[in-house]
């Protein structure tokens, strides 16, 4: 072989010994690029899931700070106690219109979530039956119970026209009841039937009591 053929070789050894490298050296930079996003996308990742865990301890706390208050809470006079008391214990019954539609009053306005803190005036049903079952005897108010809702349980869908003193109709036991409903005090087995914007509604006369007998 000739000096020249060996020479010629020799570059194209040298120029693929460069591609070679500039290969190995592209696969290396591609490597370090994956690499480097996996880092980060990892990093990204770590730091929403803490950002998601303090979030919801914060809002488990607050819960926590929110029940707490609420289980304090006064109302008219009406507080939140333990246990169900039964020196005072008898039913009413309430039925809600508005615009035509019969609104339920839900179960447990005036019990804590845990059942560990019962308010005087409270509903375990959403048959509309209110539960008075207080230490003492006193005038008992549909406003007194419409406030518990509003004040401590307006998550359970408390209507805002319960807070109005106008445009509604209420009827006690079948009769209209001329004033504002709020201040129609509740006995043992009234029938009190609220309606709002709703004219054709007829009131409650009768009521199947079950076994509660007061």
């Amino acid at each position: 072989m000739s000096k020249q053929e060996t020479r010629q070789q020799t570059k194209q050894e040298r120029r693929r010994e460069r591609r070679e490298e500039q290969q190995r050296r592209e696969q290396q930079r591609l490597r370090a690029a994956r690499t480097r996003r996996m880092v980060t996308i990892g990093v990204i990742a770590l730091v929403t899931t803490a950002i998601v865990g303090v979030y919801f301890i914060v809002v488990a706390n607050r819960g926590q700070a929110n029940q707490s208050t609420q289980l304090g809470a006064t109302v008219d006079g009406i507080s939140c106690d333990q246990l169900e008391h039964s020196t005072v214990h008898y039913h009413a019954h309430v039925s809600v219109y508005i615009n035509g539609t019969a609104v339920q009053i839900p179960q447990y306005v005036g019990i804590s979530t845990d059942a560990s803190c019962f308010y005087w005036m409270h509903t375990h049903t959403s048959d509309g039956i209110i539960h008075i079952e207080a230490p003492t005897q006193q005038p008992y108010t549909l406003g007194n119970f419409f406030d518990i809702w509003s004040e401590q349980f307006s998550q359970l869908g408390y209507p805002l026209q319960l807070g109005a003193s106008r445009g509604w109709t209420a009827y006690v036991n079948g009769q209209l009841y001329k004033g504002d409903f709020h201040a129609i005090t509740l006995q043992s087995h009234t029938l009190v039937t609220l309606a709002y914007n709703s004219p054709n509604v007829k009131p409650d006369m009768v009521y199947n009591w079950g076994d509660l007998t007061k």
